[in-house]
């Protein structure tokens, strides 16, 4: 049974911490035994309260206090009850009891119990954890869904029936709930279809819906209504099961096999009938499926007369297929399939290893291509292509193409290819493919992301200059990678490197790496010794994403 709240016309104000005092109970005499309240609340039963409680002893006598939900502690009561009769539990000593309750007004009410068994032990003024809502309860009654057992000529379902009100202040006086909103629900265990209705002046409602499962369950449930401000809402239960009717499905189909060279296309024509009731008849709208171990090979659908088109490609390989006319699971027609058989260019399998190095060196290894049919046969030359694309969707291009040389001829085992080249692209998305032939498919590697930065030294100076010997000499200028169109520092322990050349020599010498800051500043220096020309770049592991910089230079004089 679902239970919500409808409008916040009555909606029930929190409890204050100063209304929970006296939530544990108190025995009489001193003794450490006596009645307790576990919970007193309305169980949406109009007009009624339920107390829950146990004792030591039977329980002799219960009397429950209501206070509007909002009243000050001390407030007056707004009525109160002691008709109690006990509605479960094995005796008197533990159980739910419940008693008429007759208020004024609709509204959520604080709630007091004061208990007493038959020892003399009481307990007096004990809160309930939950406040008695005591409002009018909306439900539907009399749900009924026709047809029963839906069919392919009659599909459409009609859900009925009637929203009442039950005011906890006349409980035995049901009213039409009129102008009320209700969600007529159709629920196959894998989805919800709702539709809404309205209540009529004596309650009734209609929905229709046509099913989409064969077998699916309706409920209805009324919603929030200005005519009921505050109202609590119950769901039909129990629901109703309802289960269609699958008729028989026939076709033909103008040819059971092709065959094709790559890249031609087929075409198989056909009708589709339904048996109904009034004997067999065109299935328009319906679906026309090639199907290769779950693989959809082509699909059409029927025009209004039953007929179809099914074009078949040799890119969807389907050496053994079936045709079906409809899928699983449709509410008011059965699957029929035919076999079918297609020659079409055998699978292939591709993997490469693709790197990309900092002098802009693309390398592929561990490349490998093999089939796994054994009535597959390797062409005369068979090639490879190594392609690039901006995003690895669209737009590729032919980098290169790359020879496989043919070692075993065997299906299942590798057939090698290797290359390495000028990436003509440092930022693009890279994969290989098998350029295929007739017998054997195209065949791609899944797109990979190489990329590597530009990089530079801008403002190199070494300073100071001239300088004496012994002195320091420092470095200043900006390192920093191209990434767009935008040049940015480049701050991750890059570690450009310094080389000397000394005056009237063709040689640079290694000298160290230079550290930069967070704003690629370089930072370091050296002992000045003899006149010459330093030079730095960044061309010593460089990282996975940045390419080596061209090499700057300055020249030192020392005194």
């Amino acid at each position: 049974m679902r239970r919500s709240t409808f409008l916040a016309a009555a909606t029930a104000t929190a409890l204050t911490t100063g209304l929970l005092t006296g939530l544990a109970p108190a025995w009489a005499d001193g003794t450490t035994g006596g009645p307790v309240l576990v919970d007193a609340n309305g169980w949406n039963e109009p007009g009624l309260v339920f107390v829950t409680a146990h004792s030591d002893s039977p329980i002799t006598r219960i009397t429950a206090h209501f206070y509007p939900l909002d009243a000050p502690e001390g407030a007056q009561e707004a009525g109160s009850t002691e008709d109690f009769t006990q509605y479960s539990g094995q005796d008197a000593t533990s159980g739910t009891w419940r008693a008429p309750v007759h208020l004024a007004d609709l509204g959520d009410y604080r709630v007091t119990v004061d208990l007493q068994d038959a020892s003399g032990a009481t307990v007096t003024g004990a809160l309930s954890r939950d406040p008695l809502q005591y409002r009018t309860i909306v439900m539907v009654s009399g749900l009924t869904a026709t047809p029963s057992v839906p069919d392919y000529l009659h599909q459409q379902v009609s859900v009925s029936g009637t929203a009442v009100a039950r005011d906890p202040r006349t409980p035995d006086t049901p009213t039409p709930a009129a102008d009320t909103p209700v969600d007529v629900v159709a629920d196959t265990g894998l989805g919800r279809t709702i539709t809404t209705a309205t209540a009529g002046p004596d309650g009734r409602f209609t929905a229709a819906y046509v099913p989409t499962e064969q077998s699916f369950r309706v409920s209805a449930a009324p919603l929030a209504s200005s005519s009921y401000p505050g109202a609590i809402d119950l769901s039909t239960y129990p629901t109703q099961w309802l289960h269609t009717t699958q008729a028989p499905v026939r076709f033909t189909a103008s040819t059971h096999a092709l065959n094709l060279k790559q890249g031609a296309t087929g075409t198989v024509t056909g009708h589709a009938e339904i048996q109904t009731t009034a004997g067999w008849q065109p299935l328009p709208n319906t679906a026309i499926t090639l199907d290769s171990s779950s693989v959809v090979a082509g699909q059409t659908t029927t025009d209004s007369r039953g007929d179809y088109t099914l074009h078949v490609s040799s890119e969807s390989p389907a050496p053994n297929a079936q045709l079906f006319v409809g899928t699983d699971y449709m509410p008011f027609q059965q699957v029929a399939t035919q076999p079918f058989s297609l020659h079409v260019a055998y699978t292939t399998h591709i993997d490469a290893g693709v790197s990309l190095y900092d002098d802009s060196a693309l390398h592929v290894d561990d490349g490998y291509v093999y089939y796994e049919d054994a009535r597959a046969h390797w062409p005369a030359k068979p090639t490879v292509t190594l392609q690039y694309s901006k995003d690895g969707k669209t737009g590729w291009k032919n980098a290169t193409t790359i020879p496989i040389k043919i070692r075993h001829n065997k299906p299942l085992t590798l057939e090698t290819f290797a290359r390495t080249l000028t990436a003509p692209d440092t930022d693009a998305y890279w994969r290989a493919r098998f350029d295929g032939n007739p017998d054997l498919g195209t065949s791609t590697t899944k797109p990979v992301h190489l990329y590597r930065y530009a990089t530079r030294i801008t403002g190199f100076h070494a300073s100071p200059d001239p300088v004496r010997k012994g002195q320091p000499i420092r470095f200043a200028g900006t390192l920093q990678y191209k990434k767009g169109n935008t040049w940015k520092p480049l701050t991750d322990d890059a570690w450009p490197t310094l080389y000397f050349k000394p005056r009237g020599s063709s040689t640079y010498h290694y000298v160290c790496e230079l550290d930069t800051d967070k704003k690629g500043h370089l930072e370091g220096m050296v002992t000045a010794k003899q006149d010459g020309t330093w030079a730095l770049a960044l061309n010593r592991e460089t990282g996975d994403h940045y390419l080596r910089s061209a090499r700057v230079t300055d020249y030192v004089d020392v005194r």
